[in-house]
């Protein structure tokens, strides 16, 4: 049996997808920019499909949403804005994030602070999650952005946006937010919350990889990454990739239509196999299950590198992580681990296991057994998993 279990790395096109996208390969290819008949014939899929688009975040007309490559992209563009606009100049010196943000969100922070921006890393706390009033004591008078993610792709965790974004908009300052791991998973509404900037990356929720989007609020116009044309109103220069904008408007309208399914049943058939993995002694669950998205679970076995485990888990056709797909070449500890204060032993042992909407009850039943074959066979030839200590940890739930 293959059992995939790393969906917050990529996720299965769903088959409604790919059917939509079908015919904008070799039948309806025209360049939606030219004049004649074949670019009129993209015109109103486009339109729907950003319709789509628009609907699942709840976005007024008035606002932008910028068709992009990747949520990546989507973050550099507002970073490197930021940077032109603020810190090339002189207006404002300083940003915040948190020391667990998406690869893409701490190169570029790393890259404003390598120019002379002052950066603050904002910690985490024992289960993993980002304390809203923590943003608020280091906000300053030249503090130009906050980055905070809607939902850390490690653990699941699901930040307090709602409160941060309150917290940006009384002090006058810009909020972005990494929504890659929220869409699909939980509710996303940018007129309630007080986003700026929101990034998206299709492939995360069914949709075809190379394809994603920024939200931004009217006002808050970036200067634009890329020049050389018309494209998305002058803000995303580029021949627009149809397909792939047709298939990120279907994946939306599919993600929100299965949202209840989602926060329900994903739900249960993760907390099963989890409630699994804990009989496994001397296993550790970061952050509490209610503060996750329903379908994650990151999770330490004392005494077993994590490569180890993916090892004994890939030959049996089980796929999961140990991370960010982003950072996957980087064999080194796992950065919420180590942010949490996790002992070093731990932090090199740390699993991922992401689920999706067709994930079944039979592949997790197949999965816990493979896991617990490997953590028998692995623990058995650890030299060092015997004069462990064992037990509780702390931030983390164990059995």
């Amino acid at each position: 049996m293959k059992v995939y279990l790393d969906n917050n790395a990529t996720t299965i096109v769903d088959p409604h997808v790919f059917a939509e996208m079908e015919p904008f390969f070799v039948q309806r290819y025209g360049n939606p920019n030219s004049l004649h008949l074949f670019a009129s014939e993209t015109h109103k899929p486009l339109k729907t499909a950003m319709e789509k688009i628009y609907a699942g975040i709840n976005a007024p007309k008035e606002d932008s949403v910028v068709i992009t490559s990747c949520a990546t992209e989507s973050n550099n563009w507002v970073f490197k804005s930021i940077f032109f606009e603020y810190i090339l100049t002189g207006r404002k010196n300083h940003i915040i994030v948190s020391e667990v943000e998406h690869p893409s969100v701490i190169a570029n922070a790393k890259f404003l602070e390598a120019h002379g921006c002052k950066v603050t890393y904002l910690p985490i706390n024992s289960e993993g999650m980002i304390e809203a009033h923590t943003v608020r004591d280091f906000i300053t008078p030249k503090t130009a952005l906050v980055s905070i993610m809607w939902a850390n792709n490690e653990t699941g965790a699901i930040f307090p946006v709602q409160e941060i974004g309150n917290i940006c908009a009384e002090a006058g300052v810009l909020f972005h937010t990494d929504a890659v791991q929220a869409v699909g998973k939980t509710p996303i509404d940018v007129q309630s919350f007080n986003v700026d900037y929101l990034t998206m990356s299709a492939h995360k929720f069914h949709g075809p990889k190379g394809v994603g989007a920024l939200y931004i609020r009217k006002g808050k116009e970036l200067t634009p990454l890329m020049h050389g044309g018309a494209q998305m109103g002058g803000l995303r220069s580029g021949t627009l990739n149809v397909a792939g904008i047709v298939g990120m408007g279907k994946a939306m309208e599919q993600a929100v239509d299965a949202l209840d399914y989602e926060m329900h049943e994903i739900r249960e058939l993760r907390d099963a196999f989890e409630d699994q993995l804990l009989e496994i002694e001397d296993t550790f669950v970061v952050t509490p299950r209610e503060k996750r998205t329903p379908n994650t679970i990151l999770i330490s076995f004392r005494g077993i590198e994590g490569e180890a485990m993916l090892w004994d888990l890939n030959r049996a056709g089980i796929a999961a992580s140990t991370g960010s797909a982003c950072a996957s070449e980087d064999l080194e500890s796992n950065p919420v681990m180590e942010a949490i204060g996790a002992e070093a032993d731990l932090a090199h042992t740390a699993i991922r296991f992401s689920l999706s909407r067709y994930t079944t009850k039979e592949e997790l039943d197949y999965a816990i057994e493979i896991v617990r074959e490997a953590v028998k066979r692995l623990r058995s030839i650890s030299s060092s998993y015997a004069y462990t200590p064992k037990g509780h940890v702390s931030g983390l739930d164990s059995h």
